[in-house]
């Protein structure tokens, strides 16, 4: 019994591992077009990659950009990026980022992405503390 237990969870989660990466160059460009909006000072461009609950959080593109600069400075004005991993978790995608910034400090971002009728939106970022070895 639990060796059949086993092949259905393992079927699932590989089963589930090509549909997952197929997202990956949709959301990161996502991410990419947000990012050089910011660096851009184009919020206006930047708010529209938000889905509806974060542009109804922020109600304004000029607030969102505010919070931004505040908050997410790496973000803002990144030296540089890579991606990591995508991951889905509870029927969400969550993209990592790993960004170095001005001061070039490490940092990592995990992006909640939503999909909507018209593609993906970035529904929240949590930033995670970079860990020690991480390059």
């Amino acid at each position: 019994m639990k060796k059949i237990i086993f092949a259905i969870c393992t079927a699932a989660i590989f089963g589930l591992a090509p549909a997952v990466r197929a997202q990956e160059g949709p959301i990161r460009a996502v991410i990419e077009a947000q990012i050089e909006a910011f660096e851009a000072d184009d919020f206006e461009t930047a708010f529209t990659f938000a889905s509806p609950t974060i542009q109804g959080m922020f109600g304004t593109a000029q607030n969102f950009g505010a919070m931004v600069k505040g908050g997410y400075p790496m973000v803002w004005r990144p030296e540089n990026l890579r991606f990591l991993a995508l991951e889905e978790r509870d029927g969400l995608l969550f993209q990592d980022v790993m960004v170095r910034d001005e001061a070039g400090a490490l940092h990592i971002l995990e992006y909640q992405m939503q999909q909507s009728d018209t593609g993906w939106l970035i529904n929240g970022v949590t930033i995670r503390r970079a860990t020690a070895g991480t390059a």
